[in-house]
């Protein structure tokens, strides 16, 4: 298999402002560079660079941006970082002087991964960005996230004549993306995520709107999931509603932070789960591309990380189900 991976070291300019209380960077927020550092690390021990296809990351264009977000916010977001250097959106959202640029470039390297699996240059693709993307509304910064990185490389595939789906594992509810897809039957959104959380969105009655109605789905989980419940839920609901949409190209917003270690996060997956759930999407389509969410117990993170590259590695290219596209948006219910 070719695997296509992008990482890059300039990300670590988006870091977080110092407190009274704390120096900038690592300490204070969970957030940080210390996040792709880690999995830098781990990929290196296990040889997996060596065994990958780089994909360089580079800046997304304008255009591409604004196939999701508003002008008025693009203006607003380089101007606000450009005058004040750094800050908070919200309590939870920072930004530093080249935040703006690590944004930027974190949904370009995310487009060309997922554009490098639609044009065949490679199988599949991992996208190892920060920031993360996946709370990011069409006009606003929320959650950790500046731009809405899968949303911005769906948008550009679906452009590009692809039926998309976008599989939503972090442990928190993509709200962002769900908003900006809600009335879009052309691109599936389903998220799997631990119910209550941040952001309190993600009921299993949001199914779309319009044309977009049976084209959202969500799986709430309550805290304290184990990885077998987790996977029955999988299994009995997301990937029937996968092997109905019948999608040219699958999309994962793959956060690490329903891993039992994670600090963030109440569920309680283990390293293989993650393993697993590479496995059975392939079963359903084996272009698949993914970018990196949340994950914030650095070892778990890093692992399983590792686990999900050397699963793409190894898998078999033929997929074990066949869909047959129904032209008719995922029914919430398989």
């Amino acid at each position: 298999m070719k695997v296509g991976l992008s990482i890059d070291a300039r990300y670590a300019a988006h870091v977080a402002p110092a407190k009274a209380d704390r120096p900038p960077g690592v300490a204070g927020h969970p957030e940080h560079p210390g996040r792709l550092t880690a999995i830098e690390e781990e990929l290196s021990a296990r040889g997996l660079h060596a065994r990958t296809v780089a994909i360089p990351a580079r800046l997304a264009t304008r255009a591409e941006l604004e196939l999701v977000h508003t002008p008025t916010y693009l203006d607003e977001l380089r101007s606000t970082i450009a005058t004040q250097h750094s800050g908070w959106f919200d309590p939870d959202t920072y930004f530093a002087e080249g935040s703006y640029d690590a944004a930027v470039l974190a949904a370009g390297a995310t487009v060309d991964c997922v554009m490098a699996v639609v044009e065949g240059r490679v199988d599949r693709a991992f996208s190892l960005v920060r920031p993360p993307g996946h709370h990011a509304l069409a006009d606003g910064a929320m959650g950790f996230c500046l731009l809405n990185n899968v949303a911005v490389a769906a948008a550009c595939a679906r452009a590009a004549g692809q039926r998309v789906a976008i599989f939503d594992w972090d442990v928190h509810h993509g709200n962002g993306t769900e908003a900006i897809f809600y009335e879009d039957g052309d691109v599936l959104y389903v998220s799997m995520h631990e119910w209550p959380q941040f952001p309190g969105t993600g009921a299993r009655i949001d199914v779309g709107r319009g044309a977009g109605m049976g084209a959202t789905l969500n799986v709430p989980v309550p805290s304290g999931t184990t990885s077998q419940e987790y996977l029955d839920q999988f299994r009995a609901v997301v990937l029937p509603a996968l092997f109905q949409f019948a999608p040219d190209l699958i999309l994962v917003s793959a956060g690490f932070d329903a891993h039992r270690d994670d600090p963030l996060g109440g569920l309680v997956l283990d390293d293989d789960t993650y393993r697993t759930l590479t496995l059975e999407l392939l079963a359903i389509q084996p272009k698949l591309a993914l970018v990196l969410e949340g994950g914030y117990s650095l070892p778990a993170l890093a692992r399983s990380v590792a686990l999900v590259i050397e699963t793409l590695l190894e898998s078999e290219r033929t997929t074990l189900v066949t869909p047959r596209r129904s032209g008719r948006p995922a029914s919430p219910h398989p």
